[in-house]
């Protein structure tokens, strides 16, 4: 019984860890969702799991702010020639926190401000090779670095343990 305890907690533990934020933070800097993503951003990237997996991949985001709700859709091209397009609907509560949905978000996306960051929570359906779909838990930090540029780093966590993270720079410029 002690040992199911420890694990309930452990587990318990795991879902409530928020991500850090990185240590390329601007100090003063200051990420405002509805600014900071609106128009053209590029991005590259990298998802990595514990398992060895790595996948790289760029990414175009386009952001547009219509007063109440940030659409903003996301075209993937990874390095293995695969080509992905997702579209987040995040909505600015009246609270100052955000709600978002995305075509593999089960349920709705919770978002934050803290401390200079954005702050995101939300269960993705991943798809399996053989059919179905296994729900992973991302814990998303968004920064602004001292360049202007937006990183954004992500936790995934599987029944409470850490499976994968993703690393990702967004700038307004193309990438060379």
């Amino acid at each position: 019984m002690r040992y199911a305890i420890l694990a309930l907690a452990v587990i318990s533990a795991g879902c409530a860890t928020k991500p850090g934020i990185p240590d390329t933070a601007a100090p003063a800097a200051r990420l405002v969702p509805e600014e900071d993503l609106a128009g053209r951003l590029y991005g590259r990237g990298e998802f990595r799991s514990i398992n060895g997996v790595r996948r790289a991949f760029d990414v175009t985001l386009d952001g547009a702010w219509d007063g109440s709700t940030l659409t903003l859709v996301e075209a993937f091209r990874y390095a293995d020639g695969e080509n992905d397009v997702k579209t987040w609907k995040l909505r600015k509560l009246p609270d100052g926190r955000y709600e978002g949905v995305r075509e593999d978000v089960v349920g709705t996306a919770e978002g934050w401000l803290d401390r200079g960051s954005y702050r995101m929570a939300y269960t993705m359906a991943i798809p399996k090779k053989n059919g179905g779909a296994r729900n992973v838990r991302f814990q998303d930090v968004l920064v602004e670095d001292a360049n202007g540029a937006v990183i954004n780093r992500a936790k995934v966590s599987y029944f409470g343990f850490p499976v994968a993270s993703v690393d990702l720079t967004m700038q307004r410029t193309p990438f060379n």
